[in-house]
């Protein structure tokens, strides 16, 4: 599995607008439909990377939890499903189900929106604020396949209670580490 680093898009950058196929519920969302009250959380993510495997448990979890604190989740799958049909829409669905994801699960079948973030790994994390500009991008917390530190969220609790407690962004931000996003070459289909 390859080990790709996030980005880590400016802080202060505003979340560029999407509006994407919900896989779970089968409706059309947009990024001003689904975020939240005091702030949002965008993570890409996908069903087949080992390093997503090993959190999502725990994303369902802060996503529960947070909820009634006026923070939505977000998850979104870029990846080419034309070679990766494992990521492919209708298990994306399956996926989330098993998963007990409470947030939607989106699909950027045109991968703009991956680019639009400059996300490069799976998973790759952002939290905005109510206004939408970035506050906190990078690692959900040290753990990671096989290294045997516990999944925690540390980094992403630390960040999102930061932020409703109206204080500065975290000064120490370390970047994501997964699988690279899958992108399509520019001559390949489109899945349909």
């Amino acid at each position: 599995m390859a080990r790709t680093p996030s980005n880590m898009l400016s802080l202060g950058t505003s979340a560029p607008a999407f509006n994407l196929l919900d896989t779970v519920s089968g409706n059309h969302v947009s990024l001003e439909s689904c975020k939240g009250l005091k702030g949002t959380v965008i993570m890409f993510i996908c069903n087949h990377c080992p390093f997503v495997k090993h959190v999502n448990p725990q994303l369902a979890k802060l996503a529960k939890e947070y909820k009634s604190k006026g923070i939505e989740f977000i998850a979104i799958s870029s990846n080419d499903v034309v070679n990766y049909l494992e990521d492919s829409p209708e298990l994306m669905k399956e996926n989330a189900i098993n998963e007990g994801f409470i947030f939607p699960y989106l699909y950027d079948q045109t991968q703009s929106v991956a680019k639009a973030y400059k996300a490069a790994c799976t998973p790759d994390f952002y939290l905005f604020n109510a206004d939408l500009e970035l506050f906190y991008r990078g690692q959900l917390d040290n753990s990671r396949p096989g290294n045997g530190i516990p999944v925690s969220g540390e980094d992403m609790i630390n960040a999102i209670e930061a932020l409703l407690a109206d204080q500065k962004s975290p000064k120490h931000q370390k970047p994501s580490l997964g699988c690279n996003i899958k992108w399509r070459k520019d001559n390949e289909p489109v899945f349909q």
